[in-house]
């Protein structure tokens, strides 16, 4: 019988936001992403599976508030786009899933929670990319840790959060997580 493989102990070191900042925050990426884009006319909100996606659909509902009409957003599964999937099995069966909007020519911009080594975001515009051709694609994360693997920078960032390789920023949606806040958490072995 194998044993289970053991989950790292986590400890909790702080709170970086409740949820009302969170909603804060928001609403001022909301402005900045209108304000930068010259409007909404040729935008489209496109959410990172799995927190990517309520903050596109915020941020989206936000801007259509702003703006007076709907802002199209869809969602975007990288699961099978990933550089860190194991090499050692064969490698899955891609199966195109529709983002829910048309991205051919328009302003895209990627939503997700947490910016770190960059590598989502790489395949994220890979699977974007097998989906059409946008005019221009942007990113816009709720929290920007640093740590960069890749050349990869937000053009909308809700706060930057210097961290240690040892903590995890954990960012909880009430859609996803029944919770709302951002929680610093650190291994301890």
């Amino acid at each position: 019988m194998s044993e289970a493989p053991k989950m790292p102990n986590l400890r909790t070191k702080g709170r970086l936001m409740s949820a009302s900042e969170i909603e804060r925050t928001l609403v001022r990426l909301a402005h900045e992403i209108v304000e930068k884009s010259n409007g909404s006319d040729n935008l489209a909100l496109v959410g990172i599976k799995r927190r990517g996606v309520p903050l596109a659909g915020r941020l989206g509902k936000l801007i259509s508030g702003i703006e007076k009409h709907p802002v199209d957003t869809g969602i975007l599964d990288i699961q099978f786009y990933r550089d860190d999937l194991s090499t050692a099995d064969s490698r899955p069966v891609v199966t195109e899933g529709a983002i829910g909007c048309n991205i051919d020519g328009r302003d895209v911009i990627l939503c997700d929670d947490v910016l770190y080594t960059g590598r989502t975001i790489r395949a994220a515009l890979d699977a974007l990319f097998d989906h059409g051709r946008p005019r221009r694609v942007q990113l816009a994360v709720l929290i920007d840790r640093g740590h960069r693997e890749l050349p990869i920078e937000a053009t909308y960032v809700g706060r930057h959060v210097p961290t240690s390789s040892r903590e995890i920023v954990e960012v909880k949606f009430r859609e996803v997580d029944n919770d709302e806040q951002v929680l610093l958490v650190e291994r301890v072995e």
